[in-house]
């Protein structure tokens, strides 16, 4: 088996390699002086399982044309099987037509990634479920819940915890994540959304008061609904809010935000690598997820169970 990384996040992409105790498989993943991008990999693939580990995250665009290049060489130096490891599966919330005239996109993304020739895609809290399902080839996603439960259980074990939907959609992933923290009581935070990176929170269906409230979500883009329904958390006498989330994307101003809000923490895992550390006394935690996609890269590799490590 081989690890060959891009150049979207390559922090995960060596701690991945860490755990496995592996290295990287040499490559040069570069842009040509008109930015078109350039891969050569510098190492015998023939015959060999090879993961490639690429978020499409910002700049999505480049970021998706690397993937696609590197599991076209891949698939030319005649790789036996070729795994996109996509740990932030970018065009992922328009996996639906919200309106007339308006792309599938995620369907259109997934379409590329099996058409470059990948065997088997690996990704992490998918916006939607059934975006595995517009894949043609084995799809297996991942959930960032275990990590989070694990974390939350160190840091406010003896708290009386209450896990809160940022909106409807959002209960079943909030459900199971109650779930895993003894059956901790849930609430749901009932908002509007006006326009797409705004909203306007409505009612806190439950009981909040004297809680340690965890607002548990997928992607936070802006920030504002996290922000927007911690302050309604605290008008409904919530005794903190911290919110977890699994893609930390934190476009614009959504740093400072999240630094002027009611919320204690905000926790992100490492699926999206911003080029730079956060600053000190941020409000803004990485957790990182690298050893659970190492344990499922390392069971694909074997032929055993991926989903045995969500039991």
């Amino acid at each position: 088996m081989k690890l060959l990384a891009g150049n979207s996040n390559l922090p995960l992409a060596r701690a991945i390699a860490d755990y496995l105790e592996m290295q990287l498989t040499s490559a040069s993943v570069r842009r040509f002086a008109d930015e078109e991008v350039f891969v050569e990999i510098n190492e015998n693939v023939r015959g060999e399982d090879v993961f490639v580990i690429q978020s499409t995250s910002f700049p999505t665009n480049d970021n998706l044309m690397e993937l696609l290049i590197c599991i076209d060489a891949l698939r030319r130096a005649s790789a036996k099987r070729i795994t996109a490891v996509v740990p932030y599966f970018g065009y992922a919330r328009q996996d639906r037509k919200p309106g007339p005239r308006t792309p599938i996109s995620a369907k259109l993304v997934a379409n590329l990634i099996t058409v470059a020739g990948a065997n088997r895609v690996l990704s992490m809290d998918l916006h939607a479920g059934q975006i595995q399902g517009f894949f043609d080839i084995p799809t297996d996603n991942l959930w960032a819940a275990p990590v989070m439960a694990a974390d939350i259980q160190t840091r406010y074990r003896g708290r009386k915890i209450m896990v809160v939907s940022p909106d409807v959609g959002g209960v079943v992933r909030a459900r199971s994540l109650a779930k895993r923290l003894d059956n901790a009581p849930l609430a749901i935070v009932d908002k509007r959304r006006e326009r797409a990176g705004e909203s306007e929170v409505m009612n806190i269906i439950g009981d909040v008061e004297g809680h340690c409230c965890i607002l548990i979500d997928d992607i936070v883009d802006s920030a504002g609904t996290l922000c927007n329904a911690a302050a309604a958390l605290k008008q409904q006498g919530a005794e903190e809010v911290i919110a977890y989330c699994s893609h930390g994307v934190l476009s614009g101003a959504a740093a400072a935000r999240v630094a002027a809000s009611e919320l204690t923490e905000l926790v992100v895992s490492d699926t999206i690598w911003s080029g730079e550390a956060d600053a000190p006394g941020s409000k803004i935690r990485r957790m990182t997820i690298a050893p659970l996609i190492a344990e499922a890269i390392k069971r694909i590799a074997d032929e055993s169970s991926v989903s045995s490590l969500f039991d």
